[in-house]
């Protein structure tokens, strides 16, 4: 069985890299990379890494024993954290030092999924269907297999760049106390301090019907906001029904919540999104996005767009409820119904101003709205700070990458984009280390499954990420 299994996975292999030749696009890495990154990758799923039960600390010892086995130096590998589950891992690869490092971030843990929710088991790597499912293949252990094996590569040939390559896989990204970027900032800035850092966990090709149409690059993101939501009454029995239910009055505050829609909004970044990826569509989708940029916007292109998940996102600040709890028996009046409402704000705005334009849309004194930190602790008053503006698109990092994308994904545009969700971003680019999100693995419209069950990402595109970052890392840092 293990032959055959051994078998089956050089099968694979041959047929990505068959894949990509039949593409016209000569693949960077040889069978040898190749089985090493896919056993990486499998590895990275098969540790279970969520909050609740798993260890991030099993994953960075993992990696940084990859690192060690081919020929890292101890002193350039190192795991730390604050506890014994929340380690990080940080490598360095030393270059001249004619310009300062570059960073490259990803983060180890993933969300919680239920076994009951997936048809497969969510924390074994499965190849099905020319997929590869389990947690984390899209966000993002894909995207931290790919760059230990890049980091491998680049030592087995004995690279040396022009300036230092350093690689930082951490905890606490998709929630939890310790979030491994903020603390290795913290308490270890001479580690990880760079000019500027790549961040794989957002931007990325987006594929219709398996044709490469744009590389979004991440310029700018919006702020991540959790509000709690509380009801509280005497309750009673169930027998003695009254209109003052605190289950009704969370329902009927979350249904306005789901009704209402912040105001449309553009900024530069955003701007330039719709006004090149009209280029890119044809028909009624191009038009509405060139009628929105008109000076005042077409409300019915606005609509019209906005039934579209994605482009609603990058239009407005969003909020959608993600949790719910109420009661305590199926015989009595519930004294105490809680949700958490999650945000995701434009740039320019505050988590303050979001939670008192909710408060003004529930219209309802009975319910508390609270401000929840990543410690889960609640607030009365949410932060009044904003979202960073955009990063510069510097020529020595844009340059680089349009080649890149160019050589993996011929004649794809390279389109700076805002991040409609949060990443470790928020920590480097306050700390003065411009960030750039350019995701490894090219997904299919309609298709991106991270957080979601039954997570999976195209085998050939994971081999075309492998790929890609290997010709990335040498075009932003070429030898000397």
């Amino acid at each position: 069985m293990k032959k055959q299994t051994r078998r089956l996975r050089l099968i694979g292999i041959l047929l990505a890299a068959l894949l990509a030749a039949a593409a016209g696009v000569k693949s960077q890495a040889d069978s040898a990379t190749q089985k090493l990154a896919l056993d990486i990758f499998r590895q990275l799923i098969e540790i279970n890494t969520t909050d609740s039960v798993g260890s991030t600390t099993v994953a960075a010892n993992a990696m940084a024993k990859r690192l060690l086995d081919a020929g890292f130096p101890a002193s350039d590998v190192q795991v730390l954290g604050p506890t014994d589950r929340k380690g990080n891992m940080v490598a360095r690869i030393h270059g001249t030092g004619e310009h300062k490092p570059v960073l490259f971030i990803g983060h180890l843990d993933v969300v919680e999924a239920r076994r009951s929710d997936w048809s497969t088991d969510p924390f074994q790597f499965i190849e099905k269907d020319g997929y590869y499912y389990g947690r984390g293949t899209n966000d993002m252990k894909s995207e931290d297999a790919i760059m230990v094996t890049t980091f491998i590569h680049l030592k087995k040939e004995g690279y040396k760049p022009d300036r230092d390559l350093i690689l930082a896989l951490t905890a606490d990204e998709e929630g939890g106390k310790y979030n491994g970027v903020d603390w290795l900032l913290k308490n270890h800035r001479d580690l990880i301090d760079a000019e500027f850092a790549i961040n794989p966990d957002g931007g990325g090709v987006t594929l219709e019907n398996g044709k490469p149409v744009i590389f979004s690059l991440d310029a700018t993101e919006k702020l991540y906001a959790d509000f709690q939501l509380e009801v509280t009454n005497p309750g009673g029995h169930s027998s003695l029904p009254t209109p003052d239910n605190a289950i009704y009055h969370l329902a009927d505050g979350l249904t306005r919540i789901e009704h209402y829609q912040f105001p449309f909004e553009l900024n530069e970044v955003t701007r330039s999104f719709f006004e090149k990826t009209a280029e890119q569509q044809t028909g009624d989708t191009a038009n509405d996005m060139l009628a929105i940029l008109k000076t005042p916007p077409d409300p019915g292109a606005i609509a019209r767009l906005s039934e579209d998940p994605y482009f609603n996102a990058t239009m407005r600040t969003t909020c959608v409820a993600t949790r719910l709890e109420a009661g305590h028996a199926n015989n009595a009046l519930p004294g105490l119904a809680q949700a958490i409402v999650n945000c995701r704000i434009l740039p320019g705005h505050s988590r303050e101003k979001v939670r008192q334009t909710l408060i003004r849309v529930v219209n309802d004194p009975k319910v508390t709205i609270r401000y929840m930190d990543n410690r889960g602790v609640l607030h009365d008053t949410a932060p009044d700070a904003v979202a960073l503006p955009p990063v510069p698109l510097r020529p020595d990092v844009m340059k680089p990458l349009e080649e890149s994308v160019n050589k993996i994904w011929p004649n794809t545009p390279v389109v700076p984009t805002m991040a409609t969700g949060a990443s470790d971003g928020v920590y480097t680019n306050a700390a003065g280390m411009p960030t750039y999100g350019a995701g490894a693995v090219a997904i299919e419209l309609g298709d991106d499954r991270s957080h979601g069950r039954d997570e999976r990402i195209p085998v050939k595109s994971y081999f075309k990420g492998v790929d890609f970052y290997y010709v990335l890392m040498k075009s932003l840092a070429p030898p000397k």
